[in-house]
């Protein structure tokens, strides 16, 4: 079990203004960042036993996790500011 934080703000800290810009200028990255914090909730409800569900749910959410994490650092990075 994990109890580190996994908001976007908490993992790109460095990111927190253009997170907030983005969020609202741009469709794409918006909806990215709210299933990001979708699927972040059910694993953190995963780890601490509050939505049952299987390893295997588990770790296909985890891996969803990791790549909208990607998706939206790549687009951090690269969109101009």
């Amino acid at each position: 079990m994990s109890d580190s934080e996994h908001d976007l703000v908490s993992e790109f800290p460095e990111f927190r203004d253009k997170i907030h810009d983005l969020k609202v200028t741009d469709g794409h990255f918006r909806a990215l960042f709210e299933r990001y914090h979708e699927v972040n909730k059910l694993v953190m409800a995963a780890e601490h036993r509050t939505q049952p569900m299987s390893e295997e749910e588990e770790g296909k959410l985890r891996k969803e996790r990791m790549q909208l994490k990607d998706d939206l650092y790549s687009i951090l990075t690269t969109e101009s500011s």
